[in-house]
């Protein structure tokens, strides 16, 4: 499971310190894609495989089954951790996710995402309170 929040830079070739702590589970290959709310998720080959088994239940009759998996699968790309724990992010996720410089890691689960920081702190500050989203989740049976 990822867990945690790591700040690290995008160096001017686009490498990426992976955090040690996220390299022990991810290993020295794993994928990174286009995430939701404009960051990027990256998965272990474990949970990619979870992830594209339930991309194959949608249906490709429907249009937003169809863009939803294209979504996901036409931007994934395969990296590799060098010696000194960087991955290369593709050129298109990193204009995808606005990386520039400094980036957000975050642990939430069956993935990481990978954030600009700014958006990463805009994000923060106007999510809505944790109090009014939990209330939700009691009703769908999500309690405390």
């Amino acid at each position: 499971m990822f867990m945690g929040e790591y700040s690290h830079t995008v160096d001017t070739k686009g490498r990426l310190i992976i955090p040690s702590r996220f390299r022990e589970t991810l290993g020295d290959k794993f994928v990174v894609t286009k995430g939701m709310d404009g960051c990027l998720f990256v998965y272990d080959y474990a949970g990619w495989s979870i992830f594209d088994e339930k991309l194959k239940t949608l249906s490709l009759s429907k249009k937003d089954h169809r863009t939803f998996v294209r979504h996901f699968l036409a931007g994934a790309a395969e990296v590799e951790v060098d010696k000194q724990g960087r991955i290369l992010i593709p050129a298109k996720l990193r204009e995808y996710a606005q990386l520039e410089k400094d980036v957000t890691l975050v642990g939430v689960g069956s993935r990481i995402e990978i954030w600009d920081d700014a958006r990463w702190k805009q994000m923060e500050a106007e999510e809505e309170s944790m109090e009014d989203i939990a209330e939700r989740m009691d009703d769908m049976g999500l309690g405390f």
